[in-house]
């Protein structure tokens, strides 16, 4: 039987990873996931991610980004739409995650992109998650 939610799957990874000081972690690739992590890294929350091509989907390899003293970047990523309880915002409602401190990473009709990104282009869309 597949997985229910293989974005939080992705962000589940991507957290304990970052609690056990991994360098990369590997994930089970979609076109969203990558999309997710090339998000994450225009923002500065991992150093770089890359897709290994094998014989089933392929594995995305996120590797992860500490700062000085071995600080982790990403204190903190949470799911926020799920599959029981989908979390749509219109334009005028994206608000900054923690006053700008975080992103909030949507789904929109124009790609994957920062909350931002969104009220830039005055776009809303599918709450994918949030990061900080």
């Amino acid at each position: 039987m597949g997985m229910t939610d293989p974005l939080a799957d992705m962000l589940t990874r991507i957290r304990n990873g970052v609690k056990a000081r991994f360098t990369q972690v590997d994930i089970p690739a979609s076109n969203v996931k990558i999309d997710v992590a090339r998000v994450l890294k225009d923002e500065g929350f991992i150093k770089n991610y890359k897709v290994i091509k094998d014989d089933k989907q392929g594995i995305l390899r996120v590797y992860l980004k500490y700062g000085p003293s071995q600080t982790p970047v990403i204190y903190g990523i949470e799911r926020v739409s799920r599959p029981g309880r989908r979390v749509y915002l219109k334009a005028k409602d994206v608000k900054p995650v923690l006053h700008g401190m975080g992103s909030a990473i949507l789904t929109t009709s124009q790609g994957v992109m920062t909350d931002r990104e969104a009220r830039i282009k005055n776009v809303g869309g599918e709450v994918i998650c949030k990061v900080w």
